[in-house]
């Protein structure tokens, strides 16, 4: 497993429609295990292989929600391929959302805080399901990279516009990796 560098704001490729996974060989299981290994040493919670630049249809998500006993997050990996919303719920709810291609930057972005969705595994079998909570937020978030969408999409031009430019600052000051 690699830990591979994570694309960041303003690359092009992040706008870029990601394309559909139609190869499920040893190759897709190297890059779904370095996606992950590199998820999990950024810190984070999903990510979509267009962050590492490669676009296509593929994401990682591991809420780590659970601790053990001795109080360590407790890894639940998750892979969808291909994935799909087929349904959303009519009801919203505000999550702080953040990305591992915007470095250290929060806002609150609205969601339907229920989903029905449909993805593939590793092994190219389909799955479909009802999804809510954070994976629900989480899911919506990473299928928004593979359609070349950001979360600071979702904000308004002035939130949108303080967060560039406190990321920005950061980069200017060091605080924040370039």
């Amino acid at each position: 497993m690699a830990i591979l560098p994570i694309v960041c704001i303003p690359d092009p490729i992040l706008r870029e429609i990601s394309t559909p996974v139609d190869t499920f060989d040893a190759d897709l299981k190297t890059l779904i295990a370095d996606m992950f290994e590199t998820m999990y040493d950024a810190p984070g919670i999903g990510l979509a292989a267009v962050q590492v630049g490669v676009p296509k249809r593929l994401l990682v998500i591991d809420l780590q929600e659970e601790e053990d006993e001795e109080g360590k997050p407790v890894k639940d990996p998750r892979v969808f391929i291909n994935p799909e919303i087929l349904e959303e719920s009519d009801s919203f709810v505000p999550y702080k959302e953040g990305c591992l291609s915007i470095p250290e930057q929060y806002a609150e972005v609205m969601r339907p805080d229920r989903i029905k969705a449909k993805w593939q595994d590793a092994d190219g079998g389909w799955h479909e399901g009802e999804i809510d909570g954070l994976l629900a937020v989480c899911l919506q978030h990473e299928i928004d990279h593979l359609n070349g969408v950001l979360f600071i999409d979702h904000l308004t031009r002035l939130k949108r516009d303080m967060l560039l430019k406190k990321l920005a600052k950061g980069r200017k000051e060091g605080v924040i990796a370039a």
